[in-house]
């Protein structure tokens, strides 16, 4: 996920330099403090309560009301044996059924030590307090082997299908060492989609029919895309269709990606639109890759987040464009749906080191379609007008 421990945040005065394109952050739910803030999401029940999940094990609702300094603690897990390493291991996704409102359910991912696996969980809230999840109703829907302890990744959402969608790292240290990204029998280095309301045989879960590699042989049927290093961020447009997909690099280029049933991302053969210079060996004859729709190198940015389309209305020129940022740099672009790009915003443009920084490790739409930014390092901003703009 990350390559460098983040500094303390500290919040800018307004300066021209650092807003280039008229966008600014400022800083929202000051009130509350947040301990490694790594996802959130607003539950489909037209409450307007967001769900912000704690890479520690926590997951908060906070109000509507962005002033407020309460809020409530819908689930507490911090008491499991997930983290052996704290930088990439805990809970680290969070995704409501579409008929939350009817069900109750919702998923969560998280790290898990004795042997290190990533768990895909359905659990329900309490039929009388929709503000409590019911620990007790936990489902483990699948266990995934991870021979390391980064690239977990752990992104969770449901496209406009009603599968489920999983994004799963590539088992981690470095270099792809153990292949699984190309092992098309591992689940490692993938997106997986799944049906969490039907079970196929010997399974919590379905197997969609149309799944790409259903009934092929030496094939793990529930891949949807495969040759993915660490994804970081997705975004499935439910009004342009476009499955949007950050995968974070290693030496020199980060990546977007359009997610296409049965594509072939490239990584370990690839990096971002180049070669991956550390692997020799060719790959095998036929096998074609998808080529990433936006990358950027170094020094623009080190790792990648992504990512939500944005549909908001107070950047009008953004609409139907995919923002994401450097965990790295604090640097955010736009990307729309035929690959055009622009960087928008320039963390701490005059160089000064005191003036903006932040790391954004989230993307968050919110209900109006304006866009929400987790820092990791704490805190939480909304993208706005800049004050000289």
């Amino acid at each position: 996920m990350r390559k460098t421990l983040a500094a303390t945040l500290l919040l800018a005065l307004p300066c021209q330099g650092l807003f280039p394109n008229g966008i600014s952050f400022e800083k929202t739910y000051t009130g509350i403090q947040f301990t490694l803030p790594i996802a959130a999401a607003y539950p489909p029940d037209g409450t307007n309560r967001l769900f912000l999940v704690e890479q520690g094990g926590r997951i908060l609702i906070l109000p509507e009301d962005r002033n407020t300094t309460s809020y409530k603690v819908f689930l507490d897990i911090s008491g499991r044996d997930m983290i052996g390493h704290a930088f990439e291991e805990g809970l680290l996704g969070l995704a409501f059924h579409p008929k939350f409102n009817e069900n109750g359910k919702f998923y969560i991912y998280y790290s898990h030590q004795h042997p290190k696996r990533s768990i895909i969980s359905e659990m329900r809230v309490f039929g009388n307090n929709p503000d409590r999840a019911n620990l007790s109703s936990e489902r483990k829907l699948l266990e995934i082997p991870q021979p390391f302890w980064n690239h977990n990744s752990g992104n969770l959402t449901f496209g406009p299908d009603g599968k489920l969608y999983i994004t799963v790292g590539d088992g981690g240290k470095k270099d792809d060492i153990r292949r699984l990204a190309q092992n098309p029998f591992i689940l490692n280095g993938s997106v997986l989609r799944i049906d969490v309301d039907s079970q196929s045989e010997g399974l919590q879960y379905g197997i969609p029919e149309d799944n790409p590699f259903v009934n092929e042989e030496g094939m793990a049927p529930e891949i949807w895309a495969m040759g993915l290093r660490n994804p970081w961020g997705i975004d499935y447009d439910h009004q342009s269709g476009i499955f949007w997909l950050a995968d974070v690099g290693q030496n020199k280029k980060e990546e977007v990606n359009h997610i296409r049933k049965g594509g072939n991302y490239g990584w370990s053969y690839r990096e971002g639109d180049e070669k991956f210079e550390i692997r020799t060996d060719p790959p095998p004859d036929g096998l074609q890759f998808v080529e990433p729709v936006a990358v950027y190198g170094r020094p623009e940015g080190t790792s990648i987040t992504g990512g939500v389309v944005y549909y908001g209305k107070t950047f009008p020129t953004l609409r139907g464009h995919f923002l994401y940022g450097d965990w790295g740099t604090g640097h955010i672009w736009a990307t729309d749906k035929e690959g055009t790009s622009k960087m928008v915003f320039r963390n701490n443009e005059t160089g000064n080191p005191k003036q903006f920084i932040f790391k954004p490790v989230a993307f968050v739409s919110a209900p109006d379609g304006e866009i929400l930014v987790l820092s990791w390092n704490g805190g939480m901003f909304q993208m706005v007008k800049s004050p000289l703009s």
